[in-house]
């Protein structure tokens, strides 16, 4: 319709008398009168449209009217009300040529005591007030904004277009008003986020880009967009949503930017244990408490209500499967249903998002979980290297800012060193990196000596040092592995190199291949043959970010339930890391096996066959080794057949033994081919001892002096302390 006028300006005003409406029925069409011989002053060429503009206020249509005189222009009382005139007062007139792009697309109306629309072809203004009637009651409204279309904002300031079929009306009304509006499509745009656009960086997260467009696409999409489109989609909105993953990845951080970010109520956030209280009834009045206020909400203003966000941390200590807790009080089940009632029951609430949270996602009552409850389930996983540079940059913009930062600290190779650190993880690594450049600038001696301020540098070398204090919780058990290999890694001979070099081709197998997630090796040979130093070396070597070892000596008086459950959650770990590896030592003692019957802790052995034999999540890839002295019980058990490949440990031949000792460099060179003789078939961990043994006597000089080089073992000592070993 715009599209056809053509006029650029709108010919001067003249002064026209005002005078009442002829009648009291056309006081409600929001049409101005003027008599028929000055209708044509207001006529748009090639239209059939008449508008004035009256005062310079607002635009109205003008219709002829025979009662009318000549120069006298009939306005109703609200129309002389805005205009600031009263009858009988003079106003200027003028033709109102409508420029390009005049249609209105959106007109926001505010009811005083509806009727969907007006009459069209007119031109509404914002502030204007129009009165009308619908069903024999006169109402008022008042022009609140007036958006034309493909403008966001009128180029002279003042919102005005022209109403056509097309335009869409939003009412509105206050709630004193007493009216109610019903059959009414709601708002054209949503206005549930405070920002048009969000910078992860700038609320302090990082990392987390794809884990926030999951949670926006699935949980927020849809409020984005206006109810009726929703309606006539016929879905739900996302009421709850479950953020879990391991501790310290950002879980509670983001929870609390998401309610930040909405435009309705500041959240509630609870943490699960101050729900629970010790009076009966006193806990499930706290839930219902929680959703008081969105129920109140939503009762007085149905669906125009604000968006109520409560988050739930710790969700696991109250949300139990039922069932699960034998405390007596069934209390842990009546919080589940409380809340699956108040979330999802008869008179459900459309105006909630609960936001819960859990270390531990196995707890939750499965019930919990289903579509139209907690049904987004986002894993917050360990950040990899690109998120753990932006935590870093995110920790270390401040000082950077304030020139704190030295120019060698190098982010990205942190964040390369930093494999399996949470984001909590690498705050404290940053935080202990600080605690060193401080450090350097307080005496202990003289604690109120005055601070250079200027001089506060945080080097490379601080956050070097902060990396040996700060440990990841999921990160290599790197103390464990070099005690299973104290005496280091020495030459063996051909077949020890070839069944390192096969291991590390697993270790290759298990990060490239993408039909190998699972991958099981198992050690095996004679007690001391080396097969745990090896596993050891191929964990330090894969340069994996998880490796962790189980022994038994780590559970040496724990009942065999607990000792399961500590083992499945070493797996559950390596399940949160992209690449990992477990080395399961001496499985005969985990299993805790004697010869004599034989017997063994079926339990632990069941737990540990299924383990070998489940697959990691999607993404993860996990290797694991197994090390033991007795393959004939593992094999009449049928734990062999669980492992993937099996290779023999040897012990040392001669020709072994003499590549090993020629690189200790303890015996003169005339006597390594007796002594290497003397070692054929001995384990490579018996030599070792069999060695330490014989620099400590007195024929042999100091054991200082001989690992030095400075002296040698003394061969017959050596032969004598070789007769003890075999003889005892």
């Amino acid at each position: 319709m715009a599209g056809r006028f053509g006029f650029s300006s709108s010919p001067p005003g003249v002064m026209m008398t005002v005078t009442n409406t002829p009648a009291a029925e056309l006081a409600l069409t929001n049409l101005a009168y003027c008599s028929p011989a000055d209708l044509q002053n207001f006529a748009i060429p090639g239209t059939k449209l008449n508008l004035a503009s009256v005062g310079e206020s607002f635009v109205l249509t003008v219709s002829g009217h025979p009662s009318i005189q000549s120069g006298h222009i009939a306005l109703n009382a609200i129309q002389r009300r805005h205009a600031r005139v009263s009858t009988g007062d003079s106003v200027s007139v003028s033709r109102f040529v409508p420029p390009e792009d005049f249609n209105l697309a959106l007109l926001t109306l505010d009811l005083e005591f509806v009727k969907k629309g007006t009459k069209s072809e007119q031109v509404m203004t914002a502030g204007q007030r129009v009165s009308f009637e619908f069903h024999g009651i006169n109402y008022i409204f008042t022009v609140n904004r007036a958006a034309v279309e493909g403008q966001e904002k009128s180029n002279n300031g003042i919102e005005r277009g022209m109403i056509v079929n097309d335009t869409y009306f939003i009412f509105e009304t206050s709630n004193a008003s007493g009216i109610k509006i019903v059959n009414q499509r709601e708002a054209a745009s949503s206005n549930i986020f405070r920002h048009k656009e969000f910078n992860l960086e700038t609320l302090g997260i990082g990392g987390l880009s794809a884990e926030f467009a999951d949670i926006f696409r699935r949980a927020f999409a849809s409020r984005v967009f206006p109810p009726h489109v929703t309606n006539k989609l016929g879905i739900k909105h996302v009421k709850g949503m479950l953020l879990y993953g391991p501790p310290g990845t950002g879980k509670t951080l983001m929870a609390r930017q998401i309610g930040k970010m909405l435009n309705g109520k500041e959240p509630k956030i609870v943490n699960g244990p101050e729900v629970l209280s010790k009076f009966v009834g006193e806990t499930e009045k706290n839930v219902r408490d929680l959703f008081a206020d969105a129920e109140n909400d939503q009762r007085a203003r149905g669906d125009q209500s604000d968006l109520h966000v409560i988050i739930f941390d710790e969700i696991d200590a109250i949300c139990k499967s039922r069932g699960s807790t034998r405390d007596g009080t069934g209390v842990h089940d009546s919080i589940v249903n409380q809340l699956l009632t108040k979330i999802d029951g008869v008179e459900s609430l459309n105006n909630v998002l609960l936001i819960g949270m859990t270390n531990r996602k196995d707890l939750l009552d499965e019930a919990l979980l289903r579509p139209g409850r907690l049904e987004v389930q986002i894993e917050i996983s360990l950040p990899d290297e690109n998120g753990r540079v932006q935590i870093l940059h995110i920790h270390t913009n401040k000082m950077k800012e304030s020139s704190f930062l030295s120019p060698d600290v190098n982010l990205q190779e942190l964040a390369a060193r930093t494999k399996n650190y949470s984001g909590a993880e690498l705050e404290g690594v940053v935080k202990s990196a600080v605690s060193f450049a401080l450090n350097r600038q307080l005496s202990l001696d003289d604690l109120t000596k005055p601070v250079d301020e200027e001089s506060i540098k945080v080097t490379m070398d601080d956050f070097l040092h902060a990396l040996q204090e700060i440990v990841p919780a999921f990160g290599a058990s790197t103390d464990d592995l070099q005690r299973c290999r104290l005496n280091g890694m020495v030459d063996c001979g051909d077949r020890h190199k070839h069944i390192y070099q096969r291991a590390i081709l697993l270790v290759e197998q298990v990060k490239l291949s993408k039909g190998s997630p699972l991958v099981t090796c198992l050690l095996e040979g004679p007690s001391g043959s080396g097969k745990s130093a090896l596993a050891a070396t191929v964990g330090i070597d894969s340069d994996f970010p998880y490796v962790k070892i189980v022994s038994a000596e780590t559970m040496i008086g724990l009942h065999e339930s607990t000792k399961c459950a500590q083992i499945v959650k070493v797996f559950e770990d390596a399940y949160k890391s992209p690449l990992s590896i477990i080395i399961l030592d001496d499985i005969e003692r985990l299993l805790e096996y004697v010869p004599i019957g034989p017997r063994f802790s079926n339990l632990i052995s069941q737990t540990l066959l299924v383990l070998l034999k489940r697959l990691p999540p999607k993404g993860k890839k996990l290797l694991v080794f197994g090390t033991t002295s007795e393959l004939g019980f593992l094999d009449s058990i049928g734990f062999c057949d669980t492992f993937s490949v099996t290779y023999n440990v040897p012990t040392l031949k001669t020709e072994d033994a003499k590549k090993v000792l020629a690189q200790l460099n303890v015996f003169a060179d005339e006597d390594i081919d007796a002594a290497a003789e003397a070692l054929n078939d001995m384990p490579i961990k018996k030599l070792y001892m069999l060695i330490e043994m014989a620099a400590q006597g007195d024929q042999g000089g100091s054991a200082e002096a001989i690992y030095s080089g400075k002296e040698k073992i003394n061969i017959t000592h050596f032969f004598d302390c070789l007769q003890d070993i075999v003889r005892y």
